[in-house]
């Protein structure tokens, strides 16, 4: 059997936080029922050959706690209905506190959702309200305590570092009360200004001041010596897991697996092609309500195999493990060190990549400028 996975975009929040620019909304209630109606039309329109199995699925947003949990369990069952899901798939959802109750969290379980990711960003109420956030730290205490008492085992916990007027003392205090808790998973995003975004406007208008870029590395390296020493593995850019419990969802992305996405701005990869959806809600409810799923989609590329190395080179040097020589012979019958070797030459002069057995990886100097390294392969 092949792998696939399935992500599902429930665009909806309380409040749009004042770094995001993801596809999401707020205050549209009305439009709950018929997207969730729209989306049940979309799996039951996927034509999915026999030999594929659904290994992960991923509910995300916006945030997908916001909905009743009635439609989570309606988006639940039509994949079981329609689609082949492996017996112990990872089934995740993100959920942010304030949008959750211990019922909820028991019904996602319930309906065989298996992981939980909590943004939590930052542990003090200060810094959470002046980046948009809705919640308190001890809101995030409850919902983390309602995930266990609900049979959550595996917990995924967002941070972020680089806020304004973050410390390196807050840091230090966000993971050791993190830590505490012993969250399974815990994922580590530098802040990045968006275009378009509240705090772009905040920045410009010098209402805010970031972190320079120095004390943004020196929080990196904090973060990732405090989780190391605390037992969690650093198996990608941002993400640190106990053993056996690494994102099987993102990896599989990052192994350039399969997926169809669902929903309003969902991305899919599936047969070589990468396309996305629509990002105007009522147009792309209409289209399903009308059986003209099909309008939708926005192809973006078909790949040839020289663009598929590329791609593979780059999201395999996300991953700390970096990329495995055998496994590019075995999917491409080529040898990456040939097929990339002014690029592996340029980045190992450079000090940014290593070459060591069957792995090319990053450095420690490569992670610290990992854009420059995937540029290479752009």
């Amino acid at each position: 059997m092949k792998e696939l996975g399935i992500y599902v975009h429930i665009p909806f929040c309380v409040k749009k936080c004042d770094y995001c620019d993801f596809i999401s909304y707020t205050h549209q209630e009305k439009y709950y029922q018929r997207y969730i109606k729209a989306i049940v039309q979309e799996i039951k329109n996927l034509q999915v050959p026999s030999e594929y199995e659904i290994t992960t699925i991923y509910l995300g947003g916006g945030t997908p706690s916001i909905l009743p949990k009635e439609y989570i369990e309606e988006i639940m069952q039509a994949i079981k209905n329609h689609l082949l899901v492996q017996q112990d798939a990872e089934i995740t959802i993100e959920c942010n506190p304030g949008t959750v109750t211990l019922e909820k969290l028991q019904t996602y379980y319930k309906c065989g959702i298996n992981r939980i990711s909590i943004g939590l960003q930052e542990t003090h109420n200060h810094l959470l309200k002046q980046i948009g956030r809705i919640h308190t730290y001890e809101e995030f205490l409850q919902t983390f305590e309602w995930a266990r008492k609900a049979g959550f085992h595996n917990i995924n916990v967002d941070l972020m570092i680089a806020l304004p007027n973050q410390t390196m003392q807050d840091i230090e205090e966000n993971l050791q009360k993190v830590i505490e808790l012993q969250p399974e998973h815990i994922s580590i995003y530098s802040l990045i200004i968006e275009e378009g975004t509240k705090m772009e406007q905040d920045l410009q208008n010098k209402v805010i001041e970031l972190p320079s870029e120095e004390m943004e590395r020196n929080m990196y390296w904090k973060v990732k010596r405090k989780l190391e020493q605390a037992g969690y593995r650093h198996y990608e850019i941002s993400n640190f897991a106990k053993p056996h419990f690494e994102s099987r969802h993102n990896c599989n992305c990052w192994e350039q697996q399969e997926y169809l996405g669902m929903g309003i701005a969902a991305h899919s990869y599936f047969n070589k092609k990468r396309y996305s959806h629509i990002t105007q809600l009522l147009t792309y409810i209409e289209n399903c309500e009308n059986k003209k799923i099909a309008q939708n989609n926005i192809l973006h590329e078909v790949q040839n195999m020289e663009e598929q190395q590329k791609e593979y080179m780059l999201l395999k040097l996300r991953m700390l493990e970096g990329v495995s020589i055998q496994k590019f012979k075995e999917k491409f019958k080529q040898n990456p060190i040939y097929v990339f070797r002014k690029e592996i030459h340029k980045l190992v002069e450079e000090g940014l990549l290593e070459v060591d057995g069957d792995k090319i990886f990053l450095t420690n100097k490569g992670l610290d400028v990992a854009n420059l390294v995937w540029e290479e392969f752009v």
